[in-house]
Parts: structure tokens; sequence; C-alpha cells
């Protein structure tokens, strides 16, 4: 079997062999083909060959044929073992090629399949082309007439979109504040500090974004920057010009002659419950028994499509037909009242302006007083009585108003006040409409019906009346809807009695009758006097635009509100004014100031105790002690309150100092009031302390001075500080002991008998001085003995006390005068000191202590010149800026602050302008 194998490898190799192709050479090893040559192995020793010389011929050939090779004969070998490898190896390899080419055919079929299956696809989809003409042709030109790049300009960017969302981050600090709020046990308490500020820090935010938003509405009003608005009805027009009379100067009285129903009467009569009625809401707060009306409230009728209501001050609408709404109007109303009582008044004449629209209603403007009282009771002041009266005349007492009388049917007629009071104002009764309330308990309680008769027809009050009206206002109960009442009121009067018996007529009750008849009679009045009251506002406002020409020509007519923006932009000039103060200005000031307030306490509590030591060890250790205790304790506060009177200094200037012709002395009240409220208000900031005291203190630490010049300076300071405090001892010394001789025989002046005994000791001690020149500062027991002895036997009877108080000053000159000439020696010391050379002749621990007080009041001076401006000038801009943001807001005090006839003529000017 193994040898029919070997025969057929031997023919496949003759076969091979056969072939011409390659390179023909000798070497039977290279001519062999690839199994050929496996079967010469190592393992047969005995198969030698000799290697032929090689022989190469080159032959033609392409790169796309084989390496020829050249016909050899096989070598006898023995056949074994390696045989059967290498037909191992042949098989193998062929597996190998046929897996290859499985796998590369089958990549190739499926690519053509899936090539084919693409195409059967492609023909199932059917063509579009057909359908194109369903599209619009503008669609395909929309590329052409859109430009994209315009609009995506127009779109916002990702810093827009981000304003718009939430921030998360805030949100997430209060849901875990209100998580940790929450939260029970001890969890609870231990948030509640950090809660506490956290909700501390938006309560002060919250604040500076009101004020930021009341800035901007004064801001808009005082420019006269509006928005848009609708146009006004004409009820709405006179409504408000009787608001801009009401608070107008009253010396003219132009308020007093346009026409307004004026609702009075005794207090609980139903005048607020016919007002109720007429304005068909219950808008008022009530109270059973008590004064509820408290100041005048003006009620603006007019014919809108929604019943609402709202202030003249507020745009906030209350919706009249939801409940919640309604409440919140009442005691909207009962809170501005009572805030507008002043302390220690019951009621105020300070009129509540309030506007009210719906369908059905009447034009009007009514004004509710409060109610006439006969007795003062307890809890009110004791002039409300006459405060009440004295409102109701005023209103009535315009020869215009519509005198609305309310009088309560219930009780008897003989207990009225009010209608006393109405014959008074309007005797003819040619503006007066009488209204009788709760005439249902009337028809019940009262005995006699001819009485409600007469009551209507006017015979039994002593008074006379336009029309007489009665109404039933309700059942006395409070929760009561006005279509209730409405309903009872007409079912009350088609049963009454009254009307059956033609007591009274059909148009004199209802309060629908009662509301049309005021406000024909309103109106009437209205065109009447309403042309006659224009005439006469034109001639006033002329009057004035005259004396304004003839007396301020040059000047324009600004009211108040621009007269305090003005100065306001003049105020905040002049405080962006500190920021040009040079530093050299500034450290200048603040170096010499501070000096000032410091020499004292150096010369008296550090230089003067050190100087009286034995040697210089003992001095500078003194010197250092004190030093420490006084830049731990005295020196950074000082230094502070010495830089805030700087600042406060500068910033008067600046406010205070007038500009030449141009200055308006209008102005100064306001810029002294907001100075004096800036200053009140700023503090300087609680940490520069802190950082000024380790300043100070390493800047006395340093001994080091390092050149002559610095040297020569502190000599120089030293010199000046002295000289100064030598002054001030021998003018101290010239009032104890009197005049010299000199000043006696010029001045024609002589000495007192104190004097001359302060002379008389001062020269005893000049002569103790002489004789021991290194004195030390107190006198001993027994020196001053020696002097007063010395004294009575020249006749002169001395307190020890005076001794020792004459000695003080002595010796002080003394010493300076010793301190001054030491310090001129020590101005070749400079070599000494650098070198380091012990010459106890020569110490100059002093100038070692001047120069490092000099230091440190430069570094100290430069230090609060940067707090100043870098931060405090910023701060006082700020405070500024509050202070007048404050004020602007309050009327009253831009009235106490700008005045003079100036300002008050142009305010009649802008308010007649309004008018117009």
């Amino acid at each position: 079997m193994w040898r029919t194998r070997a025969a057929a490898a031997c023919v496949i190799c003759r076969s091979l062999a056969n072939s011409s192709y390659g390179i023909k050479r000798k070497s039977p090893l290279q001519n062999l083909h690839l199994v050929s040559r496996s079967i010469h192995h190592p393992y047969y020793p005995s198969a030698k060959f000799q290697r032929p010389p090689l022989r190469i011929s080159i032959q033609q050939f392409s790169s796309l044929n084989r390496l020829p090779l050249h016909k050899t004969k096989l070598l006898n070998v023995k056949h074994g073992y390696q045989s059967h490898r290498n037909f191992w190896l042949a098989r193998l390899a062929s597996r190998l090629l046929r897996v290859r080419y499985l796998i590369l055919g089958s990549a190739v079929g499926g690519g053509y399949t899936a090539k084919k299956t693409y195409e059967q696809w492609k023909d199932m989809i059917p063509d579009l082309e057909d359908y194109k003409w369903i599209v619009p042709d503008f669609i395909w030109e929309l590329d052409e007439l859109v430009d994209i790049e315009k609009l995506l300009k127009a779109l916002p960017d990702a810093d827009d979109l981000a304003k718009l969302m939430p921030d998360f981050d805030k949100i997430g600090e209060s849901l875990a504040s209100l998580k940790g709020f929450l939260s029970p046990g001890e969890n609870k308490f231990s948030a509640n500090d950090s809660s506490h500020d956290y909700f501390s820090l938006m309560l002060e935010r919250l604040e500076k974004e009101n004020k930021e938003l009341r800035k901007l509405v004064l801001q808009r009003d005082d420019k006269g920057i509006h928005q848009r608005k609708l146009k006004k009805s004409l009820i709405d027009m006179y409504s408000e010009v009787l608001d801009i009379l009401s608070d107008y100067d009253a010396s003219y009285n132009t308020q007093d002659h346009l026409p307004r129903v004026v609702v009075v009467g005794d207090q609980s009569a139903g005048k607020t419950s016919v007002l109720e009625m007429i304005a068909q809401a219950r808008i008022f707060p009530r109270g059973s028994g008590e004064m509820m009306t408290r100041s005048p409230v003006k009620v603006t009728l007019s014919e809108g499509p929604h019943h609402v209501a709202l202030f003249k001050d507020s745009s906030r609408e209350f919706d009249l037909t939801k409940e919640e709404d309604l409440a919140a109007l009442r005691n909207e109303i009962e809170i501005r009242m009572r805030n507008s009582v002043k302390e220690g008044c019951t009621v105020s004449t300070e009129t509540i302006s309030l506007s009210v629209k719906g369908p059905g209603l009447q034009r009007m403007v009514l004004v509710d007083l409060p109610g006439v009282i006969s007795t003062v009771t307890s809890g009110m002041a004791p002039d409300t009585k006459e405060t009440i009266f004295s409102i109701s005349k005023a209103y009535m007492q315009n020869p215009n108003a519509i005198i609305l009388c309310i009088q309560d049917g219930s009780v008897d007629a003989e207990r009225s006040i009010v209608t006393d009071l109405v014959s008074q104002m309007d005797p003819q009764g040619k503006r007066t409409i009488f209204v009788l309330t709760k005439v249902d308990l009337a028809e019940k309680n009262v005995a006699s019906p001819n009485r409600i008769q007469q009551i209507i027809e006017g015979k039994l009050f002593p008074m006379k009346a336009l029309g007489y009206f009665a109404v039933v206002t309700g059942k006395g109960n409070s929760s009561e809807s006005i279509e209730s009442i409405k309903e009872y009121e007409e079912e009350f009067f088609q049963n009454s009695k009254l009307l059956k018996t033609s007591m009274l007529k059909a148009h004199q009750v209802t309060t629908k009758n009662l509301s049309l008849a005021v406000s024909d009679c309103f109106w009437k009045m209205v065109r009447e006097s309403v042309e006659q009251q224009a005439d006469a506002f034109k001639a006033t406002r002329f009057n004035l635009e005259t004396e304004w020409k003839n007396n301020y020509p040059r000047l324009r007519e600004l009211d108040r509100n621009e007269l305090f923006e003005k100065a306001k932009n003049e105020i905040l000039d002049e405080v962006i004014s500190l920021t040009q103060v040079t530093p050299k200005h500034w450290e200048d000031m603040l170096e010499k100031t501070l000096w000032e307030r410091v020499s004292t306490h150096v010369i008296e509590n550090i230089y003067l105790p050190a100087a009286q030591t034995a040697n210089s060890g003992t001095f500078n250790t003194t010197v250092d002690i004190k030093l420490k205790q006084w830049t731990d304790k005295q020196l950074p506060n000082k230094a502070v309150e010495v830089a805030w009177e700087t600042l406060q200094e500068e910033f008067s200037r600046f406010m205070t100092e007038k500009k030449g012709k141009e200055h308006d002395d209008i102005f100064d009240k306001l810029k002294q009031a907001v100075k004096e409220e800036t200053i009140k208000r700023h503090k300087w900031n609680e940490r520069a302390e802190d950082s000024l005291r380790v300043i100070q203190h390493n800047a006395l630490e340093d001994r080091s001075i390092s050149d002559k010049q610095q040297w020569d300076a502190a000599i120089h300071f030293m010199e000046e500080t002295l000289q100064s405090r030598l002054k001030d001892t021998e003018s101290v010394i010239e009032d104890m002991v009197g005049p010299d001789w000199k000043k006696r025989l010029w001045h024609w002046v002589g000495r007192t008998k104190e004097q001359n005994i302060r002379n008389e000791t001062k020269n005893e001690l000049e002569k103790l001085i002489k004789c021991n020149e290194d004195h030390p500062a107190y006198l001993a027991n027994d020196e001053v003995t020696t002097v007063r002895k010395n004294l009575e036997a020249r006749g002169v009877a001395v307190d020890p006390c005076l001794i020792k108080d004459t000695w003080h000053q002595i010796y002080r000159r003394y010493f300076l005068k010793s301190a001054l000439n030491h310090c001129n020696l020590c101005r070749r010391g400079f070599y000494y000191y650098q070198r380091h050379f012990v010459d106890s002749e020569l110490e100059c621990n002093d100038i070692v202590l001047f120069w490092r007080i000099q230091r440190m009041l430069a570094i100290t001076a430069n230090t609060l010149r940067q707090q100043l401006t870098n931060t405090e000038v910023r701060r006082l801009e700020k405070n500024v800026k509050e202070v007048l943001e404050d004020f602007a807001e309050d009327n009253e005090k831009k009235v106490k602050l700008l005045t003079g006839k100036r300002v008050q003529l142009a305010e009649d000017l802008s308010e007649y302008s309004v008018l117009e």
C-alpha cells in the first residue's frame, strides 16, 4: 500500500518537473518540486550527491507567468515515515484551499443576489414624478424666497432661552431648605437657624427688587412716560379733575365750585346702604351701631360691560360679582380709612377715591361722608363731633354740590341732627334731595301713616328739597345680596298701604328712581357750571403765567417733581466727584488728621514714659509693650473713625460748595437733608478694623531704617512734634505765671497774686533743675518741703499741690528742650545706627520710635485711601441713591424740602395745565 502511494507521488513529481518554467539551474535540490524537496531528508545520509556548477540562462517571461523550472531527475531515496508525513500536509493544504474558495464564492454570490433583490424592490416603488403636479409650485421655490440666515439670526440664542428657563439651583435650594424645615425631630430644630438665614436673605432680595420696581414707576411717572391707555369716559375724566382739585392748594377754593353728590346723614341712618344700592354692590365695611365711615369716600359710577371696582392709585380690579373680591374690597377700604386717620383722631379729611363700573349704573360722582353724631363716646377723640361737622360743611357749602340728605324713617323726626345742618347750608332747597330710609320699619312702628306722608311732602322737617324719596335698603342683615334687597323693596312697595292709599307716589319710591333723579340733577348741575369753571381756570392760569414771566423770565417752569429730578442729578454728580479726588490728597488728609488724633496719646502715654527709663533696652521694651497694647485696642478703631470723618468732610464740601453764578439755592435744603440722612445710614465696613490691625502691627514692628533720607525725615517729624508740644507748654506756663516784664510794660498789665506766687515757685524749681540736670520727672517729698521752706523764707506762702503742678510744666519744658537738643545731635547718628555701634553718648532710640510712628501713619493712610476709593465711595453713592429714592416716594418730604414762591408758582401752573 505504501509503495503504491509512493509510486503515485513519483509520477506527479515527474509531470511537474517536465514543465519547462523558470530559470535553468544545476542544483538538484533547487530543481525539485516543493513536495519532492520534503522527501530529501537528512535522516538518510547515504543519499549523497555532488552540487554541479550553477548555470543560469535568462529567458523572456511576463509577470503573469510562473518562473520556469528546468527538467531534472529525481534522486533515488529510501521511502519511510517522511513520505507518509508529506502526504498528510498535502491533504491539509488542499482542504484549506477549498474552504477559502468556498468563502470567496459565497461572498460573490451573496453580493450578486443582494443586488438583484434591490433592483426588484426598486422596480416595485412607483414613480413619484407623475404626482409632482399635486404639490404647489411655490413649495419648490421656498428656499429662494425665504432667507434662512436672517431667520436664524432672528431666533433667540442659547443665552436668551436660558433666561426663560427656571433657576433649578434656586428651586433646589428652596426645596432643600423646605425639606429641612418640615422634617420632624431633631433635624427640624438643627436647621432652624439656617432656614431663618435663608428666608432673611430672600426677604432682603425681595425688598431690593421692590425698591427697584418702585424706582422704575417713579421714573416713569416723573418723566411723563405713560403706557398707552384706552380713551376715558366723560365721567372718568370729570372724576379725575375732582381728584386733582381735591389735592390742590385750598387757598384758591377751586374744588368747591364743581358739582358732586354729597351723601350726608345721621350715624346709622343708612347712608352707606343707599350708596350701595345705587352702586349695586356691597362695597363698604359694615358695623352694627359703631362708626364705620371714618373718612370721605368719593365713588365714581359709570357704565361698563363688567361690574368691577378699582382705586385711583391702584391698577387692581375687584370683581364685584365674586364674594371673595367683595370681601377684599371692603377690607381694603377699611384699611385705607384707618391709615388715613392721624394719631389722636377718630376721623380724617383725606378722601379715598374709588371707581365702580357696571352695566346699568347711572353716571355720577358721589361722596360718602362720616355720619353726624350727637355725642362723643369713649374711645373717640374729643373733637370728633366738631370735625365731622366741619367736613360736612366743607362739602355742602359748595354752591354746585348736590346734597343727598339721608333720614332714618324708623326713628322720631325730632331726633334728627342732619336736617338742621342741611337747612343751614341750603335754606331754599335748590340742590337738596331728601331720602327717607327704612320705610318698611316706619310703616310697622309709626302709629300714624300721615306722619310719613308729611315727611315725604316736606311739611314735617324744617328744610326744603328738590325732591323727596322713600327707599328700603334691606331687612338689616349685612349678608343680604343686592338682588334680594331689590326684590324685597319691590315686593314691599307693591303691597304697601302707603302706595295703595296714595300717600306715596310711584315715582318717589325705590332706589332705582332715586338714582335716576340724582343722576339727572347731577348732570344738569354739571352743564350749568362746568363752562363757567373752565373760564375761571383759564383766567387763573393766564394770571399765573404772567406772574412767572415777570418774576422768572430766564427760568423754565419746573414743578416740584421736576425740580427734585434736577436736584437728584446734581447730587449724584457731586458724589461722583469724590472719585476724582487724587490719591495724594486723600492720603495727606488722612495722615494729617490721624496724627492730630493720636499724637497726644503717643507723646503722653508712650514717648514720655519710655524716655524716663535708664537705658535703651528698657526704653525699647516699654515702647514695644505700649505700642502693642495701643494697636490691639485703640488704633484701628481710631483710624476708621478718622477715615469716615474725612469722607464726610469731603462729601460735605462737594455738597455745600457753591458753583458760582449758576448756583441755585432752592436745592440747599434738599442737599443738606440728603447729606445728613446719608451720613446717618452709612456704616464703615466692619471687617476693615481687623485687616487694619494686622497692617498697623506689622508696620510698628519694623525697626529697620534703610537710608539716610528716612532717618532725616524721622528727625524732622520728631522736631515738628516736639516743637509743637513745647509751644503749647510755654503757653501754659505763661498763663500760670503771667506776662513777663516786656509785655507788662508794653501792654500796661500786671500779674495777679496767684501768678506772682507761681512765678516765685517757677524760679525756685528752675534752680532745682539746674543743680541736677538728670533729675527724674517726679519731685520727692523732701524736695517739695525744701522748695516750700525756701519760698516761705522769702515771705511767699505756697501750697505743696501748687508746687507739684508748677513742677510738671517746668520739667515738661525742660525735657522737651533736652529732647530737641538730643534730636539735633542724632542728625549724624545714622552711621552709628547702620553699623550697630554701641555708644552710650549717642543713643537715638527715640528717632527710631518716631520713624516707626511715621511709617505706620503712611501705611495706614494708604490702606484707608484704598478702602475709601475702592469700596466706601461706591457704598456712599449707593446710600445716596437709596435716600433719594425714599425722598422721591415721600411727597411730604419733597414739599418740606423744596419750598419757595417759585416752586409754588410752578406747581400751580402744572396743576392748571393738567386741568385744561
